[in-house]
């Protein structure tokens, strides 16, 4: 299934290019500029789409520029609106099976757990409910809400849940200490407009995909680094920025990286720790077995959380 992009299904996303594309008519990304307002040297502006199954698989990548570059960056989370639904352009997109098995590929590919069967049992209509949703959460607590981004995407790749359904919006917004009624509120009120202002914003800059990351420095001076890539490229990325940017040192311990993470899969563990990939499995089952840790296992990969 090499580069099944297609204009048609913005769910099929280029392996090759880590992107998942939409149909929609973007201007000229050259031709907006983008605004610094943050103490910290480089903004980053992070266009992504909670069932982008593109951007799990930077999730790895993400999670590590946090920890050595904490210090230097501050990441806007904004929403791209993936799937509108699945009847919204003249010619139709196709329909939720057909997903299936490229989310199986992805998973593979991009070594991140996906269990592609959700869009046999319970697809989605559309990713905008659970883009308001984290608008709704942003509105209440940007930290708690990057855990609710987090939870709900564990909830549809992991455990096949369809996040389109409030049930289970309401079921992550609980687990991460989100007020539920107060979401509900602004989910159904402020956080639609908040949720149109994200698209139109991604429409001036030309965002025609996901992961699409801008980064700006303090002058206006940008880089975009689109789809999947290397953590080396997000690096890089802001040391054309601030060539003075330095890492900050992080513990490597298991335990401290639970703490700081409460969950993390074989991939995360090891971009982290810097455990060799066929290791880092073998260590986390270890912890398992041990009654460290917590496993949830897919047919795709399987994902670890502390023990409480």
């Amino acid at each position: 299934m090499k580069n099944e992009t297609t204009n048609n299904n913005p769910l099929l996303c280029d392996i090759e290019t880590g992107m998942c594309e939409t149909t929609d008519e973007a201007t000229n990304i050259a031709s907006q500029s983008l605004e610094q307002s943050t103490e910290k040297s480089v903004k980053l502006i992070y266009y992504t789409d909670p069932i982008c199954s593109s951007c799990w698989g930077i999730e790895p990548q993400l999670r590590k520029l946090k920890l050595e570059y904490g210090n230097v960056v501050e990441i806007e989370y904004r929403m791209g609106g993936l799937l509108p639904d699945w009847s919204y352009n003249s010619g139709g997109i196709g329909k939720p099976s057909d997903v299936a098995s490229h989310w199986d590929e992805v998973s593979l590919h991009y070594d991140m757990p996906i269990d592609g069967d959700l869009w046999l049992e319970d697809p989605l209509d559309s990713s905008y409910p659970p883009s308001i949703a984290f608008k709704a959460a942003q509105i209440q607590d940007e930290e708690k809400a990057l855990l609710f981004m987090r939870e709900i995407r564990e909830l549809v790749f992991l455990k096949k849940k369809n996040i389109a359904k409030w049930e289970h919006l309401a079921t992550a917004a609980k687990t991460v200490g989100l007020n539920v009624e107060q979401l509900k509120t602004d989910f159904e009120d402020k956080a639609k407009a908040l949720f149109q202002d994200d698209l139109k914003l991604g429409r001036e800059l030309g965002v025609r995909g996901f992961p699409t990351i801008f980064f700006i420095d303090n002058s206006g001076n940008k880089e975009i680094v689109y789809g999947t890539r290397p953590y080396a490229f997000y690096e890089m990325a802001i040391l054309k920025l601030n060539p003075n940017a330095t890492k900050s040192e992080y513990s490597k311990n298991w335990e401290i990286l639970f703490s700081k993470y409460n969950s993390l899969t074989a991939k995360e563990y090891s971009e982290l720790s810097g455990t060799p990939r066929n290791e880092s499995e073998t260590i986390l089952n270890e912890l398992s077995k041990n009654g460290k840790l917590q496993i949830l296992t897919t047919k795709n990969g399987s994902i670890w959380t502390i023990k409480k």
